[in-house]
């Protein structure tokens, strides 16, 4: 009987994809965890001080999204009607904390993000690759979906700083270990790193045959309902396929054109002098 029911909303599904103009819309729920030593100097900090700075960053660390597609393009936003008062400033810091909108188109290799920094808008462009995925044979179902398993080793992005955990200076020999693969890890600050690559682990449903995903995610033979990257779970909630409201998928056009990578390099340099100037004001206090 289980078997019929999975066959039948299998063939469902799949006319459903057949329709001329097939569209989808789906909602994942982000969810992100941080290292709380790092906001410590010396790496303690007690655990009410800890649930009231995670009680302060709930809203960025938990976030819905939207993902609405077609057979070949995309477009990925944060949920405006569920976003927390204020956060279109807090869009401002680029990928530090997800905002923007994210298209992508599989047929023309188009991948293209708008965000703002600090009042300018930025139409960041990436290299569109095929991501090498690792197919398993590992199944788990998500609602009514069927899900196999899909791994990727990927660089972490330099802005992700959900991946920033505290630099352990004291202990030598952990220091010398450092030096000798220092590919591991990637010094943001002296007292701040990250790691240089991170697994990240998808899950996919056949029954849904896009190859799209939430985010930068795509390249699988069926649309990904939720991905495992560092200290990130996205996972979807909620599918409607071909909804009554017809949507229209754009490819964005405002904002200064810039690649990622010079995007990435503007954005930090732009954090160093912020930093840079606090600690002068920070120095400036203590003398007085």
């Amino acid at each position: 009987m289980k078997s019929f029911v999975t066959l039948a909303l299998t063939l469902i599904t799949i006319t459903t994809f057949a329709q001329k103009d097939f569209q989808g819309k789906a909602t994942y729920m982000s969810k992100s965890t941080v290292d709380m030593s790092r906001f410590s100097r010396n790496g303690q900090m007690s655990e009410a001080r800890k649930k009231e700075i995670a009680a302060r960053m709930k809203s960025f660390l938990e976030k819905t999204y939207i993902l609405t597609f077609n057979k070949t393009a995309s477009v990925y936003k944060e949920d405006e009607k569920l976003a927390a008062p204020g956060a279109e400033s807090r869009r401002g810091w680029g990928g530090m904390t997800g905002g923007g909108t994210k298209y992508k188109n599989t047929k023309d290799m188009v991948a293209l993000e708008s965000t703002e920094f600090f009042g300018k808008k930025f139409l960041i462009s990436d290299n569109m690759e095929m991501p090498q995925w690792e197919l398993g044979s590992e199944t788990k179902k998500i609602g009514n979906y069927i899900c196999y398993k899909a791994t990727l080793t990927k660089d972490v992005d330099p802005l992700d700083w959900t991946n920033m955990r505290r630099r352990n200076r004291d202990d030598d020999k952990k220091k010398d270990e450092a030096k000798k693969d220092s590919t591991n890890t990637v010094k943001v600050t002296e007292d701040i790193e990250m790691p240089a690559k991170i697994e990240v682990t998808a899950w996919y449903t056949p029954q849904i045959p896009v190859s799209n995903g939430p985010g930068e995610y795509w390249g699988l033979p069926g649309l990904i309902l939720e991905v495992n990257q560092g200290r990130t779970t996205i996972l979807c909630t909620e599918i409607v396929l071909n909804p009554a409201d017809k949507i229209k998928i754009e490819q964005p056009t405002k904002g200064e054109a810039i690649t990622r990578k010079d995007y990435t390099e503007t954005i930090t340099k732009k954090m160093e002098e912020m930093r840079a100037r606090f600690r002068g004001r920070n120095r400036g206090g203590r003398r007085n």
